[in-house]
């Protein structure tokens, strides 16, 4: 298996807290679109002898795309690559793009709500749709481009065209009382949405949030209450009877994202488009972050990428650090299969004190992660880590 992510570096308005690679100016939109095109031609052979299940428009806000643009590209992976019979065609889409309130889209073919007849039409059968909160003053503050009345008609609309759908939700937001985040999940749940990402607000060197907190003008996270909050989230949701199958990831059985689970699990996948990273088992690559650099130099029928030969080190580390975010865990059978036994060795005994503290536990002859243990997963990743 293996999947295609496609950036789309293009956005309304620039969120506080985001450091994605992205425009808010749409003036070399059409010129982009065709420089995907052309990445997409040069590095056909790349996927050569295998078939893909997963295409991805993430971002940036691909909801920006006309329909037109979208099914342009979709027509170029299929094109130039052997797909499976029922890929999962994913598109991340903001509010604002998606409501019938939207004046964005009065001058923009695929007026709601006819904007999700037409995704289906050119095989788009998932939506990410970036909600982060149903409340006011917390877009606001994030500086989201929808408001709160938009995030709830979108869904309104979308539910009655896609069953698979994803929210993305953000807690530890400063000024979020955990009574404001329970009325957040409460409302997601109410529309029987299937899947929802959710992160902790994380402050990002050189952002919007960052000067503000520096200034003074926005209180600083709290990471104490953001774990609460990370905890009543998973309380809630496995009680709903979705599966916490990923640090950040809780789905319905069915409905895990198989783009994503793919990543975790350490599966091939090209990334396409200015930023974008790829991952072949060993190698990896990452295109040009400037839009002007990318798309001059696709014009040249030249791939603007830089790659690294992983050591055997370098990705022991990362299966450790990807497996611990999952259900699937780390496995000590493929830990001494592909790293060698002195990694095992190394692995066990770094993990010991972890396991004193019940933050991590065997089972079945994988290291996992305990429920007390999840939001500390990263930094006991790096615990685990070798050094090259």
């Amino acid at each position: 298996m293996s999947g295609i992510y496609i950036h789309i570096p293009f956005c309304k308005q620039a969120c506080h807290y985001c450091d994605f690679h992205f425009s808010t100016s749409l003036k070399k939109k059409d010129e982009l679109v065709n420089a995907l095109a052309k990445e997409l031609v040069l590095r056909k052979d790349e996927f050569k002898n295998q078939k893909v299940e997963t295409i991805y428009f993430g971002g940036g806000t691909p909801s920006l795309l006309s329909i037109d643009e979208l099914r342009f590209l979709i027509d170029e992976v299929y094109k130039n690559y052997e797909i499976s019979e029922n890929p999962e065609i994913t598109i991340e889409a903001n509010p604002d793009d998606l409501s019938s309130n939207s004046v964005a889209l009065s001058a923009v073919e695929g007026l709601p709500p006819t904007i999700f007849k037409d995704y289906k039409t050119i095989g788009i059968n998932r939506l990410s749709i970036g909600i982060q909160s149903f409340f006011e003053e917390d877009l606001k503050l994030m500086n989201r481009a929808h408001n709160s009345e938009e995030a709830k008609k979108c869904l309104e609309e979308a539910i009655k065209y896609f069953d698979n759908i994803s929210i993305d939700l953000i807690y530890g937001i400063p000024g979020m009382s955990n009574e404001r985040w329970i009325q957040n999940i409460d409302t997601a749940l109410a529309f029987n949405i299937p899947h929802i990402s959710s992160y902790a607000l994380t402050v990002e060197p050189k952002t919007a949030l960052a000067s503000f907190i520096k200034k003074g003008i926005i209180k600083n996270v709290d990471d104490d209450l953001a774990q609460e909050q990370f905890h009543i989230m998973i309380e809630k949701l496995e009680r709903a009877g979705f599966i916490h199958y990923e640090l950040s990831n809780f789905g319905q059985p069915g409905y895990f994202s198989r783009n994503n689970s793919a990543y975790w699990q350490g599966k091939p996948y090209l990334g396409i488009g200015p930023s974008a990273h790829s991952f072949d088992g060993k190698h990896r690559g990452w295109n040009v972050r400037n839009n002007s650099k990318y798309i001059n130099s696709l014009q040249k029928n030249v791939i603007p990428i830089e790659t690294e030969t992983l050591s055997v080190t370098d990705k022991y580390n990362e299966y450790v650090m990807t497996g611990l975010r999952t259900i699937w865990g780390v496995s000590l059978e493929k830990i001494e299969e592909e790293f060698g036994e002195k990694y095992k060795i190394y692995l066990l005994e770094q993990s010991q004190k972890h396991i004193i503290e019940q933050l991590l536990y065997l089972e079945d002859g994988k290291l996992l992660v305990t429920k007390k243990g999840k939001f500390l997963s990263d930094g006991i990743a790096s615990d685990l880590f070798m050094l090259n």
